[in-house]
């Protein structure tokens, strides 16, 4: 017992130690200060001569850490990343979504871009058609998912769910597990979100048609404008154990528990193959292998995003958009 109560003060002051370094207190010499201070005061506690001194310190040190744990506040006024400094604005007519600073910007490299943003009106009279999308840019393990909307009148609005990076930092996956990004929404051409994946980092994109009823494709298109708007109003953090792409798409999509704990929900490589397995893609009758080999998108070796880009992504895909 007393070992694993050794263990446990150990873990909290590593959490805690981590917490403190991914954390975004200002400045950084105090953030830094509190990364050592906090392990060293914990440790500390081992000499402390009586049991309830003792217990008394921790339960201090770790009562004061909780505390500024949970009431630690994510923001949207920070210094941002230029992929990530202007949210998207959402407001409804009607059946009108009036979304504004649509996101596409000219990328030269993955690092080199000219920003652009643009207004855009979407009918959910419209809304046809709903493809997921998942971007490997090593192994099988791991991937990008994220959602692409499709209206008759030839309009896609790609929604992808990601860290909120301040400029200062780079992206890092350990982070992701403390409060260092904020929750991000980002509402963008599909020039933009997938082509810069396609043309530019030269990543594996596929596109799979997501089989779903008008009304749930709705409800879903719905859920993702209404977080939207939230977020601008009301920051969240990014969580890449539970607040990540994959897990805010079952969110959104009010999937039920039993599907969220999928092991393929956290090796997000695999997130398609669940689709499958659940029933949510188009498959023309193709087993899951051979409907992601086609359903892979190919591009010309010197290709660039052009106007007509959503159309020319589809052209061989295995399933046809109504």
């Amino acid at each position: 017992m007393h070992r694993l109560s050794v263990i446990g003060v150990l873990c909290v002051a590593l959490f805690g130690a981590a917490a403190f370094y991914y954390s975004t207190l200002e400045p950084d010499v105090l953030r830094i200060m509190l990364t050592f201070l906090f392990p060293a005061l914990v440790g500390c506690t081992f000499f402390v001569s009586t049991l309830r001194l003792k217990i008394a310190a921790r339960i201090i040190l770790f009562g004061g850490f909780f505390l500024w744990y949970v009431t630690d506040p994510p923001q949207n006024n920070r210094d941002w990343a230029g992929e990530y400094a202007i949210p998207a604005d959402v407001s409804m007519e009607g059946r009108i979504a009036h979304v504004h600073h649509v996101r596409n910007f000219i990328y030269r490299t993955p690092q080199d871009y000219t920003p652009r943003y643009y207004d855009a009106d979407y009918d959910l009279d419209k809304l046809t058609s709903l493809d997921l999308i998942t971007s490997y840019w090593a192994g099988e393990t791991i991937a990008h998912v994220f959602l692409s909307f499709g209206f008759s009148d030839g309009k896609h609005l790609a929604i992808s769910i990601e860290t909120r990076r301040q400029k200062k930092f780079a992206y890092s996956t350990i982070a992701g597990f403390f409060h260092h990004y904020e929750l991000f929404y980002v509402t963008a051409d599909e020039r933009d979100l997938i082509g810069v994946r396609t043309d530019i980092r030269k990543e594996r994109v596929y596109l799979y048609r997501v089989a779903l009823s008008p009304q749930a494709r709705e409800r879903l298109f719905t859920s993702y404008l209404t977080e939207i708007d939230l977020l601008a109003h009301h920051p969240a953090w990014y969580n890449t154990l539970t607040d990540n792409c994959t897990t805010g798409i079952l969110t959104r999509a009010q999937a039920k528990l039993r599907y969220r704990l999928d092991w393929r929900i956290l090796l997000s490589g695999y997130t398609a193959s669940l689709a499958y397995d659940l029933g949510l893609l188009q498959t023309d009758g193709l087993d899951f292998p051979t409907l992601k080999q086609h359903s892979r998108i190919t591009r010309p070796a010197n290709a660039t995003p052009e106007e007509t880009y959503s159309e020319d992504i589809r052209k061989n895909l295995p399933v046809i958009t109504p």
